[in-house]
């Protein structure tokens, strides 16, 4: 909820007009994703670590990870193959909608596999929830290519940003794109599976050296996570609107994690609330307002049937569970 009222701030959808812009012009435009996103995610953990920054560093200085050792062994390759698989169909689907993004499938990734089992506690470096987040990621990162050269439309920045360099190659990305050039369509769909096999290998092979940044003390970390921070905020909007978003909604995030509410929520409303709010109000113009227009058809009154087995069942589970406990008193 939180999440889809910040959304909301800016210019209308459909519209046009402002809202819950409190008078400032910078929130006419809405609040910023990106800087967004770095303060609850990042600036937020700095705050947390500001609270150990004088914990010594565990990790074992004198064995040296070699990348034979850094290999996945069977156990754990059984454990990350199932989310990893889950994560992988989610994420094409999410990428293959236009506007979702790699992030959002990240985020759904994450919170899906919440509903499953996992060997240790997600948010302590399980394989399950990092198998989850990068399958998801990845995967909505390939299947944002499906409109992108069948529609011409651009699912994401990146999308439109390769839409733009095909473009001036004088290529137009469409239907016809597999019959006008068919060896470029397949070459860039080879292109893909080539990717994974040699980022494999890269990522293989720089573990040995990534694992050292767990030798650096974390009073050290700080600022350098900070400077990340405040660049990164301000990149995205040249100004230091971006950085102001960023340190307050690190704040924010840091007062929610404290309190054990969870961020990725917040993150995921965020993303989907202006795809949400144009497809209703636009549902509701054709229908003139009236709500039967989200169950007239069987497949939109399964998935609301759907959605809300979802939502209750915790409830019901919860109330259950009480009047079991209050029957054996």
């Amino acid at each position: 909820l939180v999440g889809v009222l910040l959304a909301s701030m800016g210019m209308d959808t459909l519209t046009g007009s402002p809202r819950f812009d409190f008078g400032n012009i910078y929130l006419l435009g809405g609040i910023p994703f990106t800087p967004f996103v770095i303060g609850t995610v990042g600036f937020s953990q700095v705050l947390k670590l500001m609270e150990e920054r004088n914990k010594k560093v565990e990790a074992n200085l004198n064995q040296k990870l070699t990348i034979k050792g850094s290999l996945l062994t069977a156990h754990d390759f059984k454990r990350l193959l199932p989310p990893a698989i889950r994560s992988g169909f989610m994420g094409t689907f999410v990428g293959v909608l236009p506007g979702a993004g790699a992030t959002t499938g990240a985020f759904l990734g994450y919170a899906m596999q919440k509903t499953f089992k996992s060997e240790e506690p997600l948010g302590t470096g399980a394989i399950e929830g990092i198998a989850a987040c990068e399958s998801a990621n990845n995967a909505a990162a390939a299947g944002a290519f499906a409109p992108l050269l069948a529609l011409g439309i651009p699912g994401s920045g990146t999308g439109a940003v390769l839409l733009g360099g095909l473009m001036m190659w004088g290529l137009n990305p469409g239907p016809l794109l597999f019959t006008t050039n068919p060896d470029f369509a397949w070459g860039l769909i080879a292109s893909l599976f080539l990717a994974n096999i040699l980022t494999l290998i890269i990522a293989v092979g720089i573990i040995p050296f990534l694992i050292q940044i767990l030798t650096v003390p974390v009073r050290m970390l700080i600022p350098i996570i900070t400077v990340v921070c405040v660049v990164g905020g301000y990149s995205t909007s040249n100004s230091m609107y971006g950085v102001i978003i960023m340190l307050l909604s690190g704040v924010f995030g840091y007062i929610l994690d404290r309190n054990g509410y969870g961020v990725a929520p917040m993150l995921l409303a965020f993303v989907l609330a202006p795809l949400l709010e144009s497809n209703m109000r636009k549902a509701f113009i054709i229908s003139n307002g009236k709500l039967d227009i989200f169950f007239d058809k069987p497949i939109s009154a399964f998935l609301l049937l759907v959605l809300f087995a979802i939502v209750l069942t915790p409830v019901i589970k919860f109330i259950l569970r009480k009047a079991g406990v209050s029957k054996k008193k």
